[in-house]
């Protein structure tokens, strides 16, 4: 039987999303990559003009205002919808400002606890690919299928590279390694939910392995 939930994490530039959009697609589940949330609350706070160093006031935030994730309604290039108060906002939470100030947003206590309660909301419905650094060992501890994705810091950041090169972009290697570590430490060091692999989870190290082959083998975890 195909698992109705399953759940992907692992750290920043690992391959999850990915990973976790063909796996939707060939199930056709709803992808979900939860750092939409974080990216959401974080263009509001500064849509609004607050202070993302103030905590408290950035988690009421995250606490009151409902944020929604659908299938994709245009061909433009995003995985899913982000809809905030009846309001598509998917590409302003790709904002640089957005980028800039999410990680501050998402090492909050209140913040992750408020949107773990939305993710979960979302994630119960079923049929769904959840990808994220918590959703194996907090949001759906229950999922039927928990992936947890690696790679070293620097093949992560070779390929988070090659990437920004493909996309006709300038970049410095070591610059985005640096990058890399220090979201490392960030999510592998907080007081909640810290990055780490589920008990249950299949681990997959996918150094020495390309998208497609990862790919394969987590659609034959499926089956």
């Amino acid at each position: 039987m195909t698992p109705s939930i399953i759940a992907i994490d692992g750290p920043a530039a690992s391959g999850k999303s990915t990973l976790g959009l063909r796996l939707a697609h060939a199930l056709g589940y709803l992808f979900f990559d939860t750092g939409v949330m974080y990216r959401a609350v974080t263009w509001l706070a500064l849509n609004r003009g607050m202070n993302v160093n103030e905590e408290h006031a950035v988690a009421t935030l995250a606490e009151t205002t409902p944020i929604d994730v659908a299938p994709a309604s245009a061909s433009d290039g995003r995985a899913c919808d982000v809809i905030v108060e009846g309001k598509d906002i998917t590409w302003e939470t790709r904002a640089r400002e957005v980028e800039a100030h999410v990680s501050i947003v998402a090492a909050y206590p209140g913040v992750r606890r408020a949107l773990s309660a939305q993710q979960r909301r979302i994630g119960l419905r079923g049929k769904i690919v959840m990808v994220g650094r918590d959703i194996g060992t907090v949001v759906l501890p229950e999922a039927d299928l928990k992936i947890y994705l690696d790679a070293t810091a620097q093949q992560r950041a070779t390929r988070r590279y090659h990437e920004i090169l493909l996309r006709g972009g300038a970049a410095e290697y070591e610059e985005i390694l640096a990058k890399v570590i220090e979201r490392d430490r960030i999510d592998s060091t907080r007081d909640v939910a810290p990055l780490r692999a589920a008990d249950d989870a299949v681990t997959i190290d996918s150094d020495s392995m390309d998208a497609d082959e990862v790919f394969e083998k987590v659609l034959a975890l499926c089956k």
